[in-house]
Formats: C-alpha cells, structure tokens, sequence
C-alpha cells in the first residue's frame, strides 16, 4: 500500500458533527481514497459495529478516522476500549484522530497512543489523504 494510487478498502468515520461527516465522505468518494465509506456518529456506534464485526475481517474498516471531542464516549474512551479487543481487530484496523482539538496536551496524549498512527487536522483534504495513502499501513 505504499504507492500512491492504491484504494484503501473500508474506512470508518467516528465524529458526532454530521456536517464534517459529509464533508469527510464527499472528499474521501471524490479523491476515489476508499471503496466504502462506514459513518458511525459516535464513539460507542463505532465500538458496537467493531464489536459485532470482531471475528468478520472483511467487515472491519482499515481505517478509522476518530475525532476526539464526542459526546459520552470520546476519542480517549474510545481507544480505551479499542485496546481490549482481539488482534483480529487491531491487526486490521488502523486508527487516525481527525480532529479540530488545538488542545496541545490532548493531541500529545492521544498520538502516544500505540493505536494511533497519524494525527490530521479537520477538514480532511485530498493533500492530507495522499499524505495517509503513502504510510505504511
């Protein structure tokens, strides 16, 4: 998957604010970085459908894009409860924060996370996508 071009098969979009929802779809279906694109609206959405997938590797997203100020179930309760799951689930799933968090002691506590392999700043654009596209996932 390192060369440009490659079409990542299922992403998975984590955030409770639908209009960047839509806008993260649109650019992800317009740049053609993903076959499908799975919106869950919360963190716990998002938990519930890895949960009912875990043994489906097919299923699982490749990708997560998780923002990290949701209500109830926030990127760091999210990722908590992602650790305990099977390797199947975390072999397959790779998680990116896509958030518009400036806090600084957030951002240095959740890439620190062993889970987390990239940090981007909202919006999510074509630039940062051929960016994520060229990481060895």
């Amino acid at each position: 998957m390192s060369e440009t071009g490659n079409i990542i098969g299922k992403v998975m979009l984590v955030d409770d604010n639908d209009t960047d929802n839509f806008i993260s779809r649109r650019i992800i279906e317009i740049t053609k970085f993903s076959e499908e694109v799975i919106v869950k609206n919360s963190g716990k959405g998002a938990l519930d459908y890895l949960e009912e997938n875990k043994d489906n590797p097919d299923a699982l997203p490749d990708i997560i894009f998780l923002d990290i100020n949701m209500p109830i179930v926030d990127g760091f309760v999210f990722l908590y409860e992602y650790e305990k799951f099977g390797n199947t689930v975390k072999d397959k799933c790779r998680v990116i924060i896509l958030s518009s968090s400036d806090n600084k002691r957030d951002i240095d506590k959740i890439v620190n996370n062993d889970y987390v392999i990239k940090f981007v700043t909202k919006p999510l654009t074509e630039k940062t996508l051929e960016e994520i596209r060229s990481l060895e996932l």
